[in-house]
């Protein structure tokens, strides 16, 4: 379970955002990407709070984030030092996943239909679905040995990388279509 595979699982901070300061970012639910799960930038917000009061809510590496509630629940971020400083916010829950273990290896499970299924069944509410922290430590799933674990990570994050790049290639190209059209019909 995800429980035993991490040192602590906790809510993020309970803080309003307000213009990026240039150094500290806050990531929300909003500020995950829905495809490629990793951290929308083109809207930067810092956290309005005293941040020498918020030193546990930084990401470090081996982090990773879950929606906990509507319609976004269950989406998933694993923190990636290029990120840089990073701080989370209220509606995430944070997993802190153990050295002992791949921290890439649990995210790429969080990308498969179990963890859907597990999502659908555990966020059935009454009114607006949700999963709390002690539910998603409850996430079950079996794990290899940490160099399988490792070479598992590894794989799918290279597949994620790969796929990224085309679609930017993709983009790239339908720019250009783009373009042409409109030269030739103006």
């Amino acid at each position: 379970m995800l429980e035993d595979v991490s040192e602590t699982i906790e809510y993020g901070l309970n803080a309003s955002a307000m213009e990026f300061d240039g150094k500290n970012k806050y990531l929300r639910i909003t500020d995950i990407d829905d495809v490629s799960h990793k951290f929308r930038t083109d809207d930067l917000t810092s956290p309005n709070i005293d941040l020498a009061l918020s030193e546990k809510y930084k990401l470090k590496e081996g982090d990773i984030l879950f929606a906990r509630t509507g319609a976004s629940v269950g989406k998933s971020y694993i923190y990636d030092k290029g990120d840089e400083l990073v701080y989370f916010a209220g509606f995430l829950i944070r997993a802190r996943i153990s050295p002992k273990y791949n921290a890439e290896f649990i995210f790429q499970n969080t990308l498969t239909i179990a963890y859907d299924n597990f999502v659908k069944i555990m966020s059935q509410r009454s009114g607006q679905p949700g999963i709390n922290a002690q539910e998603y430590g409850e996430y079950s799933f079996m794990f290899p040995e940490q160099e399988e674990q490792s070479q598992i990570g590894i794989f799918f994050n290279h597949l994620d990388s790969l796929i990224s790049l085309q679609q930017r290639e993709l983009d790239k190209l339908k720019n250009i279509k783009k373009a042409c059209l409109e030269r030739m019909f103006v």
